[in-house]
C-alpha cells in the first residue's frame, strides 16, 4: 500500500486519517505544521501528501509552493472559497477537499489519487483468495471464480475498506451506486454468496444492527514489491 503524510494541526484529525488510512494498509506518518514537511519529505519517499492549508509557521499554499519533491497532494481544508480551491489546484494539488469531511470518501478520494499516479494496489492476496482488482478477477485455491459484475462490486468496496465497518446503507452507495433505490436486504444476499464461495464465514464479519467488515490482519496482509498483499 501507500506511504502517506499528513500535515495536519489538529491532533484529533490528524490522528482519526492517519487511524483509519492504516486500517486499509496505508504507512502514515503525521506532521502538525508546515515548517516541518520538507525535514520530513528529506529522508522519506511518500506516495501522496493530504495537507491542510491553514497550518503553523507556513500555510498549505506555502508547503506546496516550496516542496522539495514531486508528491502528489490531496487539500484537505476548512478554506471552502472558490479562490482557494482554484489557487490550490493550479499549484498543482490533485485533488481539494472540504472540511467536515467524510472518511470514506477521503479514502475514495486517496485511492483515485493513487490509481491516477500508479500507486495503487492492483491485487489483493488474503489467505487462498487472490483478487486482480483491474481485471475483475477472482482466484480461490487457484481456480476462477465466477462473480457477477455486482457481486465484484461488493468485494471490490469490501477489500478498499477492509477493517471497517460499514452499514448495509454506505454498502448501497459504494457498491450499487447513489441512485440505487433497492431493499438494503440485497446487500445480506450478495454477502452469503461472497461468504459460500469464498469460504470467508469468518473474514466478512457481521457488525451488530449496522452491516459488515472484511476483517484482515496486519500479518495476513503485508505489501509486497510485487503490488500483491499476502
Amino acid at each position: 500500500m501507500a506511504k502517506i503524510l499528513i500535515v495536519e494541526d489538529d491532533k484529533a484529525i490528524n490522528t482519526l486519517i492517519r487511524k483509519n488510512l492504516e486500517l486499509v494498509g496505508h504507512q502514515c506518518i503525521s506532521v502538525f505544521d508546515g515548517i516541518s514537511v520538507n525535514e520530513i519529505v528529506e529522508v522519506n519517499e511518500f506516495d501522496l501528501i493530504i495537507l491542510d492549508i491553514m497550518l503553523p509557521g507556513i500555510d498549505g499554499f506555502g508547503v506546496i509552493e516550496q516542496l522539495i519533491k514531486d508528491i502528489p497532494v490531496i487539500f484537505l481544508t476548512a478554506r471552502d472559497g472558490v479562490g482557494d480551491k482554484v489557487r490550490g489546484l493550479n499549484l498543482g494539488a490533485y485533488d481539494y477537499m472540504i472540511k467536515p469531511f467524510d472518511m470514506l470518501e477521503l479514502q475514495a478520494r486517496v485511492d483515485a489519487v493513487l490509481r491516477r499516479t500508479q500507486k495503487a494496489d492492483k491485487h489483493f492476496t488474503l489467505g487462498e483468495v487472490s483478487v486482480n482488482l483491474d481485471s475483475r478477477l477472482v482466484w480461490f485455491k487457484g481456480t476462477i471464480i465466477d462473480f457477477t459484475p455486482q457481486e465484484f462490486n461488493l468485494i471490490e468496496a469490501l477489500i478498499k475498506n477492509r477493517n471497517i465497518a460499514l452499514s448495509r446503507e454506505k454498502l448501497l452507495e459504494i457498491a450499487w451506486g447513489f441512485d440505487y433505490m433497492g431493499d438494503t436486504r440485497t446487500v445480506d444476499v450478495h454477502i452469503y454468496t461472497i461468504r459460500k464461495k469464498l469460504e470467508w464465514e469468518n473474514i466478512v464479519k457481521t457488525v451488530y444492527k449496522l452491516g459488515y467488515r472484511l476483517e484482515v490482519s496486519r500479518n495476513s496482509a503485508v505489501p509486497q514489491n510485487s503490488g500483491v498483499l499476502r
